[in-house]
C-alpha cells in the first residue's frame, strides 16, 4: 500500500510548499501527487483590531465526512499528526495536538484526497495499485500564541525565540471571514480559508 501526502491551500505573499509522500509496504504500485503550494496573504498595515472571536487551533468543522475509505494509518477527526521524511521515505506518527512534533491535525475522512475539503492545508492519502483507498483531511495544526517555521517542506513547530527559514506567530484565528485585512496587528500576513470562513492571522518573526 501507498500512501501520498499532498498540500492544500493558504494564502499569499511568500509561498510555502508543505507536501510529502508515505509509503507503506503491502506491494502493489508507488504513485504521488501534489496540491498547488500554499500561499501566505499579506495584511494592510490599515486593518482596525477587530472584536472577533479567536481560538486555540484554526479548524471548524469540515464538511467533509468523519468517516472515509480505508487507510493503513489510523486516526480520528481532532487527532493530529507529524509527518516528514522525503517523497521516497516519508513519516506519519500520531503527536499530541499543540506539542513540539506536531505539524498537522486531521480535519476529515474522505474516500479519495479530491472529496477533502477544498480550503484543507493536506491530505494524507494511502492508494493501492495506484487507487487511493482512503484520505485523511488536514489542517496545520495552528495554536493562538504559538509559532511555526512554514519555510521547509514541512511546517514545524518552534519556540517563538527561535529562527527559521520562514517563522511566524499566529496573532488570531477569525471566524466567520475569509478576508486577511480583518486581522489585527500586529498581523502582517495569514491564511484565508473561505470556504470554512476563518483566517489565520499571523506575524513574521
Amino acid at each position: 500500500m501507498f500512501a501520498d501526502l499532498s498540500l492544500g491551500r493558504f494564502v499569499g505573499a511568500a509561498a510555502i510548499t508543505v507536501a510529502a509522500f508515505v509509503s507503506a509496504g503491502c506491494g502493489g504500485t508507488i504513485d504521488g501527487n501534489a496540491q498547488p503550494a500554499i500561499d501566505v496573504v499579506p495584511a494592510t498595515s490599515s486593518a482596525a483590531p477587530t472584536t472577533q472571536s479567536s481560538t486555540t487551533t484554526t479548524s471548524k468543522p469540515a464538511p467533509t465526512s468523519s468517516r472515509g475509505g480505508d487507510t493503513d494509518f489510523q486516526a480520528s477527526v481532532g487527532d493530529c499528526v507529524v509527518l516528514g521524511g522525503t517523497v521516497d521515505d516519508a513519516t506519519i506518527e500520531k503527536a499530541s495536538c499543540g506539542s513540539r512534533s506536531s505539524n498537522y491535525k486531521v480535519i476529515g475522512k474522505a474516500r479519495t484526497s479530491g472529496e477533502c475539503v477544498s480550503d484543507s492545508d493536506n491530505f494524507y492519502a494511502e492508494s493501492l495499485d495506484g487507487i487511493e483507498t482512503g484520505a485523511l483531511c488536514l489542517d496545520i495544526d495552528w495554536v493562538v500564541g504559538g509559532c511555526m517555521d512554514i519555510g521547509g517542506s514541512d511546517p514545524t513547530r518552534i519556540d517563538c525565540a527561535e529562527s527559521g527559514s520562514d517563522p511566524v506567530k499566529v496573532v488570531a484565528v477569525l471566524q466567520d471571514t475569509d478576508d486577511i485585512d480583518d486581522c489585527p496587528d500586529p498581523a502582517d500576513s495569514g491564511g484565508e480559508y473561505p470556504e470554512r470562513r476563518f483566517v489565520v492571522c499571523l506575524q513574521s518573526l
